[in-house]
């Protein structure tokens, strides 16, 4: 029953008909969006960005915790967590006007900075600016998520067996040998859960993310399928459309997750 409203992506929808009463169409809407240039861009955005969080974003919590799992003032750690967290709980549009106070070419931190070094300011707003967008999309997402992935990683080092790191110890390893050969296998089924969940939503996006820092100077690299849908859907009422693009996310999202549950047996991790 929760599957019902699927069909809209079958059939010409009019609200005025209802799901059932509305002409079916088959596979028309399907066809559509293969044949829309536009969908495969948001495509191709969807793909890569996320294929970058996942390279270059998903290692630095794993990072972090372990870093974070080294010191030994406990007073200066729960500092240092409670600093790296609080960004989690601010909402995207409160980070997206950070991101506009500091990059603003006019008045914008950086560039005051810049000019006070003795550099050039840059005349061109860099959200704006299609080569530094996916940077700029990676690096907000980077500090607002950090300190609060690191939680689930912290939580997972603390049930490690100290004995393990008291043998390691009688063999002569120091700490950065116990943190590489003891801390982080026996967190992998953790990382490997947690990749595998990652994995299967490389098809959807921060949609709230993307949605407060883009514009139409950037769509070419940052437009994503949840804004493509918003879009068309909201502004254009094409919901049969954007129907089929949900399904087709959600059966790519599907085999995704399949897949590297099934690579991750091989680590130990895996989900079922």
């Amino acid at each position: 029953m929760p599957m019902y409203g699927i069909l809209i992506a079958f059939k010409q929808f009019n609200p005025m008909h209802g799901i059932w009463g509305s002409k079916w169409v088959g596979l028309q809407n399907f066809q559509e969006l293969f044949d829309t240039a536009f969908f495969w861009r948001a495509f191709k955005n969807t793909i890569v960005l996320n294929a970058y969080q996942i390279l270059f974003a998903f290692p630095v919590p794993i990072l972090f915790a372990l870093l974070l799992n080294e010191l030994r003032n406990v007073v200066f750690k729960r500092w240092m967590q409670t600093v790296t967290y609080f960004p989690h709980f601010l909402s995207w549009v409160v980070v997206g006007g950070f991101t506009v106070a500091l990059l603003s070419p006019n008045t914008g931190v950086l560039a005051t900075v810049t000019a006070w070094l003795g550099g050039e300011k840059y005349s061109e707003f860099l959200l704006t600016d299609p080569q530094a967008f996916r940077t700029i999309l990676i690096v907000t997402e980077l500090w607002k998520s950090m300190g609060w992935g690191a939680i689930i990683y912290l939580a997972a080092i603390t049930g490690v067996n100290p004995d393990y790191y008291d043998a390691a110890v009688i063999d002569g390893a120091g700490r950065f040998k116990q943190a590489i050969h003891v801390t982080l296998p026996a967190i992998m089924p953790t990382i490997v859960v947690l990749l595998v969940l990652r994995i299967g939503n490389m098809m959807g996006s921060d949609f709230e993310q993307i949605y407060v820092l883009y514009s139409p100077n950037v769509y070419e690299v940052g437009d994503v399928l949840s804004t493509y849908v918003f879009r068309l859907g909201l502004f254009q009422s094409k919901y049969s459309y954007t129907t089929a693009v949900g399904l087709f996310q959600s059966v790519i999202g599907f085999v995704l997750i399949v897949m590297a549950n099934r690579m991750s047996r091989k680590a130990g991790g895996a989900l079922w």
